[in-house]
């Protein structure tokens, strides 16, 4: 609270062209957040981002409220994360094992960074799909691909008929639990390729013995069952993408479902059933056009639904979102912000507070700061001048 209050402060001190002195007009401030989660997803596997970068994230997130590092740390196509217990990891799975990894030492400097400025860091490691990388190390975790019942050198998602598999997550999770020290950890559960699963003869045949046969959704929800069984053992609250909810998973009660392409009918499904939800849909960073495209994000409200008020309790919050196949260290800054001060904005401010054309000021000038402070952020409205 002390740190926000003092960015609040900094925020109102101004300066006059030719003069050294600060000014700060006489005045009363009652400043709180509306949402106890304001998040941001930062993808460190499509393309990676140095520490030097994900410092300067951090950095950007404290200037803008922002609470949250939703890290989402491997993918399909790379595996910087080094791990302890598994190094071949990403000594195989990721871009290059020595240049392009987070360490444990550059893990723990992250956390330390984030937390000096009121930033906690929960972590991604998105199962059962999104996993190619993963086999790269270790290709026991994954399914074999068949065609025209032939093995193929395909690989698919996470094999739920392995009992190895889940062995090896008790274990890795376990390193995780002791590596990043939120409680909060997210385990994805989206976008799950089915077709492995459906053309290799040992999965149907474990499926027949689960009387699950053909119905590839309940093997997806067996694995995340599963799984969250094993998180749950180390006291870890389970984070997970709306695909687990849609799959009718049975989920421990402090899981939250986090909703990224559903309207908001979802989180009135959702919360209907008493389950804790994240909102993300409408601040996709990576969904890119022309400038002044922050104003869509201001209009986006997480409660912006018919419930009741025990509902709307349920919404924790959401989180902006920048996905990097098309962004890196080079650009990733300036495509971020300030865009993602307007998701900021409404996950901090009062409903009620949705003036645009005051909002519009307040964006340029707060680019111009974000500049100032040694931050490249984009010119949010077009043509204009900042005093750096």
């Amino acid at each position: 609270g002390i740190l926000r209050g003092l960015e609040t402060f900094a925020q109102s001190i101004y300066t006059y062209d030719n003069d050294a002195n600060l000014y700060l007009n006489a005045t009363n401030i009652t400043d709180y957040p509306r949402f106890p989660h304001r998040g941001l997803l930062l993808d460190t596997a499509r393309h990676y981002l140095s520490v030097d970068i994900i410092y300067k994230h951090l950095d950007a997130m404290s200037y803008s409220k922002i609470n949250v590092f939703h890290w989402h740390i491997v993918d399909d196509q790379s595996f910087p994360y080094q791990s302890n217990l598994f190094p071949e990891l990403s000594e195989k799975g990721a871009y290059h094992s020595r240049y392009q990894i987070y360490s444990p030492e550059d893990v723990r400097a992250i956390i330390g960074y984030a937390r000096l400025r009121g930033i906690r860091v929960i972590v991604e490691f998105d199962t059962p799909g999104h996993t190619r990388s993963w086999g790269q190390g270790v290709p026991e975790l994954l399914s074999s691909c068949y065609k025209n019942n032939k093995l193929t050198n395909r690989f698919g998602p996470m094999d739920p008929s392995r009992d190895f598999v889940f062995s090896f997550l008790n274990d890795f999770f376990g390193e995780i639990k002791s590596t990043f020290p939120d409680k909060h950890m997210h385990l994805g559960g989206d976008e799950v390729p089915f077709d492995c699963w459906e053309n290799n003869p040992d999965i149907n045949a474990f499926m027949a013995r689960m009387n699950i046969s053909g119905n590839y959704q309940a093997l997806q929800r067996y694995f995340m069952e599963r799984l969250m069984n094993i998180t749950s053992s180390k006291e870890i609250v389970s984070i997970v993408w709306e695909e687990v909810f849609n799959a009718g998973t049975t989920m421990p009660n402090d899981a939250i479902v986090q909703v990224w392409y559903s309207q908001y009918h979802k989180l009135d499904e959702i919360t209907l059933t008493g389950r804790r939800v994240l909102y993300s849909t409408c601040w996709y960073l990576d969904h890119l056009s022309n400038g002044g495209d922050w104003k869509k994000y201001y209009f986006c409200d997480p409660q912006n639904f018919n419930g009741n008020e025990e509902q709307l309790k349920l919404i924790l919050g959401g989180e902006a979102c920048m996905w990097a196949e098309v962004i890196d260290n080079q650009n990733v800054l300036q495509r971020t912000w300030p865009r993602a001060a307007a998701a900021a904005e409404k996950l901090w401010s009062a409903y009620n507070a949705d003036n645009i054309d005051y909002a519009t000021r307040r964006m340029e000038e707060h680019a111009c700061r974000l500049n100032r402070r040694g931050i490249p952020a984009q010119p949010p409205n077009g043509p204009g001048y900042c005093l750096l």
